[in-house]
């Protein structure tokens, strides 16, 4: 697989979700609901997410399919929005990622823009996104 594949604003948009879901949940959890909660949201299509009305989403807050953490479906309509933003601002996500001098300034920067993203969530996210990322344990225990 081309590791330099361009990501689009779904892709980012949709690990950013799965990194804010596994935040104190189980992995197991996330993972039997991640089908389901792709297809609730549009496959974390990032327009039609950030239109998601608050009647939207108290759909959502009741369908036993997808993780019903109200918070964190209201977060993700936030972070969607924020992606949106971010592009027209940037250019793209990728060149905001780009824009950060290093690892911690990039994190410190997601963690104010985006809802649920703490140093761990947003360490996964940028794993899983492809960006270069420290060494876990050492990153880890820079937070503590």
């Amino acid at each position: 697989m081309d590791n330099h594949h361009h990501k689009t604003a779904d892709e980012y948009l949709e690990m950013m979700s799965k990194a804010v879901f596994q935040a104190g949940m189980s992995r197991k959890v996330v993972e039997s609901k991640w089908a389901d909660t792709r297809e609730a949201f549009s496959y974390f299509n990032t327009s039609f997410v950030s239109q998601m009305t608050e009647d939207d989403l108290d759909t959502l807050s009741n369908d036993k399919r997808v993780i019903r953490n109200r918070p964190k479906l209201d977060g993700i309509v936030h972070n969607a929005r924020v992606i949106i933003d971010l592009i027209s601002e940037f250019g793209s996500f990728e060149l905001y990622l780009r824009s950060k001098t290093n690892f911690p300034s990039l994190v410190r920067d997601l963690r104010e823009r985006f809802k649920f993203l703490g140093p761990q969530s947003a360490y996964f996210f940028l794993q899983s996104v492809g960006e270069e990322v420290p060494d876990h344990k050492s990153w880890t225990k820079s937070q503590m």
